[in-house]
């Protein structure tokens, strides 16, 4: 059986637990359901199970980020033999090691962000890749404690840098809140006969075609990049890419696609420049047995180095 989950990220302060709070005391959230409540921080704001519409709340503290194993978050359902779970998470910990230990019947039907307008570019100056973390993910960003007229730009850039599908949420007062409308237009035409993707637009454009891969079917680029060869790879095959920051240093990842030309082998360097023109192909490629983005290389030359080297977003 499929045990839902809620989770609710953000720092100490940001609003959550105010959210989380409101949400179980209506009967459209909270009409019953037996629910496991996993609490991992403590802020000033305390919960009131005596409002809440449904009473089948359990709450279960989570002290230490190391608790979260499998075998106890699952031991706390069958504890309470719940038919969902909500998470206010500790703003400190990595989401990963929560959905890394998940288990297995437990799905995500929503991640939710809070955070206080007032401190977050100081959230995020100070603990980047922490917030990054939060974001990276969340199906809703909400920024609340705002005032009217502020430069939405900064934050917007933020939250687009780590995740483009989030829906964002300014909140100036209760029941007054804003949509984020700001447009974010890709970095290249998109319909040019060949679309050209520059140094500085490479991770956008990477991180988009994954994303959105259909639009890109068919379609012509010339990019500049990395040729990775070996590992069982096929003569007319090769790895086409470059390393991506998304945050700091320490993410620094190869962000490649497989790309097919006839001269690989004979011709390519392991780990060499090269600038490819290619038409995109979204289909089954049986090397790496799933389905994505193809390049098929028309044009393959020896290029200079990208600059920058790393790409970012």
């Amino acid at each position: 059986m499929e045990i839902p989950v809620y989770l609710f990220t953000g720092f100490l302060e940001s609003g959550k637990t105010t959210f989380i709070q409101e949400a179980l005391e209506g009967d459209d959230f909270n009409a019953g359901e037996r629910t496991l409540f996993l609490l991992c921080e403590e802020g000033e704001a305390e919960y009131h199970p005596s409002r809440f519409f449904g009473t089948k709340v359990f709450f279960e503290t989570i002290e230490d980020e190391e608790e979260l194993t499998t075998a106890h978050l699952r031991d706390l359902q069958l504890k309470h033999k719940v038919e969902r779970v909500v998470v206010e998470y500790n703003g400190m910990w990595n989401l990963d090691t929560f959905y890394q230990n998940m288990p297995q019947e437990w799905v995500t039907y929503q991640e939710m962000m809070f955070a206080d307008g007032r401190t977050f570019l100081q959230y995020n100056q100070n603990m980047r890749q922490l917030v990054f973390d939060k974001l990276k993910s969340a199906e809703l960003v909400v920024f609340n404690r705002c005032e009217r007229g502020f430069d939405k730009m900064e934050f917007h850039k933020i939250v687009r840098a780590a995740n483009r599908r989030s829906q964002i949420l300014y909140e100036y007062g209760k029941d007054d809140v804003e949509l984020d409308q700001i447009e974010d237009p890709l970095p290249f035409d998109l319909e040019a006969p060949v679309v050209e993707i520059g140094d500085d637009a490479y991770a956008e454009w990477y991180r988009d075609i994954n994303e959105e891969q259909d639009k890109y079917d068919g379609k012509v680029l010339k990019v500049k990049g990395r040729s990775v060869l070996g590992g069982g790879i096929p003569d007319d095959h090769f790895v086409f890419g470059r390393h991506v920051m998304t945050c700091c240093a320490e993410d620094i990842q190869f962000a490649g696609l497989v790309c097919r030309w006839d001269n690989a082998a004979d011709i390519l360097e392991h780990g060499g420049w090269v600038s490819i023109t290619a038409k995109v192909k979204v289909e089954f490629d049986d090397v790496y047995g799933e389905e994505g983005p193809v390049l098929y290389c028309s044009e393959v030359t020896e290029a200079e180095e990208a600059d920058p080297e790393v790409a970012q977003f």
